[in-house]
């Protein structure tokens, strides 16, 4: 996906953003994008280059002009004088590389190789950006359904603080019942506004990880779809990371590079072979003197040459800087390869531990739900026992906790397991912004 300014939505109104809009507003705003299309700009640079000087010869032009006010070398006559001269000459010439020691064909491999790698760090870039939209977008709307909850109970509160007082007036309830209800809504109210003050700081990231203007309210889509099919295992999803992967696919690149590296290298050792050709022609002439010359066309015409020129040089003795050279290329491989069987086995180790993360995360989705069904259950008949005054108003509010946590404990169950499992789905080839 290329990364180009987009459009700020709703421009008349507050657009609600869904979790896609949101990733890719973010991608095409990132700065980070932004410098990594610019070193992919880099990276086509240098292969259209690497072409170029694979199979295109290079070619110079140069031209003079000069007066000569001392002794000099008659061009007509090779015979020395003394006399001022004036010289104005022209040549073209053209060279290219018939046997460097195969660096132009390693080159151009390597220089498509790094356009390659530039590209899949780009996908990486985008995954990472995608990823961490997803998490920032899943902690807003957890607040913000926290919040409802905890606005839920506050009305809740308020309405058994009213009714309390109204049986505190035909003596139903006592003094300390009604001050009991208002404490308990005090709580209700404070966590209230605790959430509110969370779910606003974790608005804030949300926007400032998807460059979102800060002149523009950003509204979101707070509804959630869970979708709980498990259709990967372990096994399957770390076979296909291994050989698709953009982490191991670029390790694997950079040891082959390495390895054309080091050939190039052991290629610096043989013997080059160049070929080059030329023409060149020239005018002079004894200003203010009477000689007579031929004009100046006439001139450039007689005295044009032309050469061809085959040259090759030997590599015999530098300070042993080539055999430096390639053992340092070999270490390289040495390096790349080990770095290439770390990678497969992080990457290896990650997707498991993705799986493994996904499946537990799933478990305690399955059992956070079952418990917050039964806590609002409990909930709702303490409410209605403390209506008739069978339990205490202590008892009813830690039944109100307990109700609270336990939709918190499974609201945070929920999003955890979405963005466990989108992590495997990533590994097995989905992007976060296709799921």
């Amino acid at each position: 996906m290329r990364a180009e300014a987009r459009e700020i939505p709703g421009q008349a109104g507050n657009e609600v953003m869904t979790l896609r809009d949101c990733m890719e507003y973010a991608i095409s705003n990132s700065t980070q994008i932004r410098i990594q299309q610019a070193e992919i700009g880099d990276a086509q640079i240098a292969r259209r280059n690497a072409v170029l000087r694979a199979f295109t010869p290079s070619v110079n032009g140069n031209t003079y002009a000069y007066y000569n006010f001392g002794r000099s070398i008659d061009p007509e006559t090779n015979i020395y004088v003394t006399e001022t001269s004036f010289h104005n000459g022209y040549s073209l010439g053209a060279g290219i590389d018939l046997f460097n020691g195969f660096s132009a064909v390693n080159n151009l491999k390597i220089s498509k190789t790094a356009l390659a790698i530039g590209r899949t760090q780009e996908k990486q870039v985008e995954a990472d950006i995608c990823l961490a939209v997803m998490e920032a977008y899943y902690n807003v709307v957890y607040y913000k359904q926290l919040c409802d909850i905890y606005e839920a109970q506050v009305a809740a509160s308020e309405s058994m603080l009213a009714k309390a007082r109204k049986q505190e007036e035909i003596g139903q309830k006592s003094q300390a019942d009604v001050v009991q209800a208002e404490a308990d809504l005090a709580d209700r109210q404070y966590d209230a506004i605790n959430a509110k003050n969370l779910y606003n700081d974790q608005l804030m990231n949300l926007a400032d990880l998807m460059f979102w203007p800060v002149d523009r309210d950003l509204v979101i889509d707070t509804s959630v779809v869970p979708d709980m099919i498990r259709d990967l295992n372990a096994d399957d999803v770390v076979d296909y990371a291994l050989a698709n992967n953009p982490a191991v696919k670029i390790a694997g690149w950079n040891v082959d590079n390495a390895k054309r590296e080091l050939r190039t290298a052991i290629g610096q050792l043989l013997p080059s072979l160049s070929f080059n050709a030329g023409w060149s022609t020239s005018y002079f002439n004894y200003p203010g003197q009477a000689l007579v010359l031929d004009p100046y066309w006439d001139q450039l015409r007689n005295h044009q040459g032309e050469y061809i020129q085959f040259s090759m040089s030997i590599p015999i003795y530098n300070r042993l800087q080539g055999h430096d050279n390639v053992a340092r290329k070999r270490n390289a491989v040495k390096k790349m390869n080990a770095q290439y069987d770390q990678k497969r086995r992080d990457v290896e180790s990650e997707v498991r531990r993705a799986v493994q993360d996904r499946d537990g995360a799933e478990q305690a989705y399955s059992q956070a739900l079952k418990k917050a069904d039964v806590q609002e259950q409990a909930w709702q008949l303490n409410a209605k026992k403390l209506e008739q005054g069978m339990i205490s108003p202590l008892e009813y509010q830690t039944a109100t906790n307990n109700y609270l946590r336990a939709k918190a404990d499974e609201m945070n169950s929920l999003f955890k397991y979405l963005i466990k499992q989108a992590v495997v789905r990533y590994y097995n080839g989905v992007e976060y912004i296709n799921q």
